[in-house]
């Protein structure tokens, strides 16, 4: 049976509302296919807003896959803004998807993709505007499975109870097989009913089903176990990675927005993972192994996508740009084809050293120069040795040096706050370096014009990392440090006025943490919170931080838990983690080796990366049966693992 289009009933409500363009669709590209002849129909969602959104990889990647495929339909849908959630209310329309605004509701899979936990209680409200119950246990078969993804479905208990099923990293493959599974399931006659289609999913091992696990609790709070209730379905359910990443050349024509987005580019993932073992880098951790595009892949595909999109920049995307086997002539290609036109290229990720200076070059060869961002994370080199960013400070004045003298005039520092055995001292090292930058600046060039921005966000620790046992600093204490940071740099009348500071302070960062290594019980504190207001709370204007701690002293009054047990303790050793059972394919006993050998200060372990050196035993490509794969032999082992960001 059709389903017809929202659009007459939202249409009159969008003069009412802040960017109504947004919600309009119709982009270059997006796909509209008819609903009848198609038999697995999916809305994938990205719980943010449009300008968000839209630009998100991994959502543009699975709406290519998807409609590729004969009888299957997939649209996008975001979060709404609140002005519009009001009239929709008023006026009983449910949530849409902006490529056809059919309803939500009416699909067979409404697939969220989450990279931050803050887009939680989006989720919720999503799902009340659908008419979709909140709860997993509250469904019946005429409702959507809402399914999860992206980083943050490696921990997805805070939000367990609100979530069907829940598949672990890349996500191209598992969700054709999800596909097939649910297409069989309709042409079998819905066997089992909404339980049947659930444990067919379950019992494939690599997609997780919240309530087909028992968590058992011991008296003073912490996990006693997490056991499968059902016959059939694993213990543990393992992550995806798609090897042969040539073979998966998406996206191919990517949404062009109609509304200014926060990316205005093509983007081209040029390799997935990272091994530099930066111990803080959920990131790194989970999308291990490397694996790399050939240079003609990539070639092809900025080719065609730009051809397919119009768009004036073309990002070379991965967790660390630079490392690819074959940068030097993949810029270089590129450079020399876009010569003398519009289109401009990127690498928002990389490391600079002298040789990356020159790929800057090539990346800049058509007269456009913006800053520099160099991540050195930790302002002590004792603090950089704790968490594996091995890079001392005549290494990056060395970098910022040859950038300044190859014409640059800003550089931006990021750090962090409220690193593992971090004391106020290492935080005030940060103003002893951008100092130094500057005064370096302005030696080799003679100019008084050379500009540091330090940039610094508040440290929290993640699941699937050498970190997830940490205790979190409290706000209070990144805040004091901070603080004292400010006065240091303003206090310095010959570099303070050359030096811009900007930092979030510290109480987001507890919310976050909560929501991070939060188990069940968390679910409870995210449901008061949305309906209490919560909406858009990774957005500064939006958050409060006096309702997220209201609502968890409410939720968890009856239990033995509360925010500080969920983030400022530290666990041990043996400990049930809420995340234990699922499985990103990294040895348990390697992470917390590598969290051991962090903590010895300036005497801290390194861990190098394995693609130039011998493996190091994280178990990643033994348990899940991948392996590295580079493209061309490295010249040399590189010598700064700075990460940095091109804008």
């Amino acid at each position: 049976m059709s389903v017809e289009s929202l659009f007459p009933r939202l249409e009159p409500l969008l003069t009412q509302v802040g960017k109504p363009i947004q919600y309009v669709g119709g982009e270059l590209n997006s796909v509209v296919k008819d609903w009848d002849d198609t038999q697995v129909r999916w809305a994938l969602m990205y719980p943010d807003a449009y300008e968000v959104g839209v630009p998100n990889q991994g959502v543009q990647i699975l709406y290519e896959v998807l409609n590729e495929r004969e009888g299957v339909l997939a649209e996008r849908t975001y979060a709404v803004w609140p002005d519009l959630e009001k009239l929709m209310r008023e006026h009983g329309v449910p949530h849409f998807t902006v490529d056809t605004h059919r309803p939500v509701a009416a699909f067979d899979v409404l697939g969220l993709s989450f990279a931050s936990e803050m887009g939680y209680t989006n989720m919720l409200t999503a799902l009340d505007l659908a008419g979709i119950p909140l709860r997993t246990a509250d469904r019946t078969a005429e409702h959507p499975i809402v399914l999860a993804g992206g980083h943050s479905a490696f921990n997805p208990e805070p939000i367990a109870d609100f979530l069907d099923a829940v598949v672990l990293g890349d996500g191209e493959e598992i969700t054709l097989a999800i596909t097939e599974i649910i297409r069989e399931f309709k042409e079998e006659g819905e066997p089992g009913g909404r339980d049947g289609l659930l444990l067919r999913l379950a019992a494939t091992g690599g997609v997780y089903v919240p309530r087909f696990f028992d968590v058992e609790y011991h008296p003073d709070g912490r996990i006693a176990s997490y056991t499968p209730n059902r016959p059939g379905v694993p213990g543990t359910v393992q992550k995806h990675t798609v090897m042969d990443l040539d073979q998966w050349p998406y996206p191919k024509k990517p949404i062009v927005p109609t509304a200014e987005s926060v990316h205005e580019r093509y983007s081209v993932e040029i390799f997935r993972g990272c091994t530099r073992g930066c111990r803080f880098c959920q990131a790194g951790m989970i999308t291990r192994p490397v694996r790399e595009r050939n240079k003609e892949t990539v070639t092809r595909m900025v080719e065609d996508g730009v051809k397919a999109s119009g768009f004036q920049e073309v990002g070379l995307l991965s967790l660390s740009s630079a490392d690819h086997s074959e940068i030097g002539g993949i810029a270089k290609g590129l450079a020399d084809r876009y010569e003398g036109t519009n289109t401009g290229l990127s690498l928002p990720s990389t490391r600079v050293d002298a040789f990356n200076i020159d790929l800057a070059n090539e990346l800049t060869r058509n007269g456009r120069r913006s800053g520099l961002t160099f991540a050195p994370e930790g302002g002590s080199e004792r603090m950089r040795r704790v968490i594996n960013k091995m890079v001392t400070e005549e290494d990056l004045i060395r970098t910022v040096t040859a950038a300044y003298e190859a014409g640059w005039r800003q550089v931006k520092l990021y750090f962090m706050c409220g690193l593992p055995t971090e004391e106020d001292e290492d935080v005030l090292a940060i103003a002893d370096l951008a100092t130094e930058v500057i005064r370096t600046g302005r030696e080799v060039t003679g100019r008084k014009d050379i500009r540091c921005t330090v940039s610094i966000g508040g440290f929290v620790p993640k699941p699937q990392t050498p970190f997830q046992w940490a205790g979190q600093t409290s706000h209070e204490d990144v805040d004091a440090r901070l603080r004292k940071l400010r006065d240091r740099l303003r206090g310095d009348r010959r570099y303070g006025k050359s030096i811009g500071l900007r930092y979030h302070e510290g109480r987001p960062s507890i919310v976050e943490g909560l929501l991070s290594r939060g188990d069940r019980r968390v679910g409870r504190v995210v449901e008061e919170v949305w309906r209490a207001g919560g909406r858009f709370d990774g957005w500064s204007e939006h958050f409060s931080y006096d309702r997220w701690m209201g609502a968890a002293e409410t939720a968890l009054a009856d239990l033995p838990v509360d925010v500080d047990w969920f983030t400022t303790r530290e666990r041990d050793e043996e400990e049930v983690l809420p995340w234990d059972h699922l499985d990103a394919g990294l040895d348990r006993s390697w992470l917390w080796q590598d969290w051991q050998d962090s903590l010895h200060g300036e005497e801290s372990l390194e861990v190098d990366d394995c693609r130039w050196n011998p493996c190091y035993d994280c178990g990643v490509c033994p348990s899940m049966g991948t392996e590295i794969q580079i493209n061309a032999p490295a010249e040399g082992r590189p010598t700064l693992p700075l990460t940095v960001v091109q804008p």
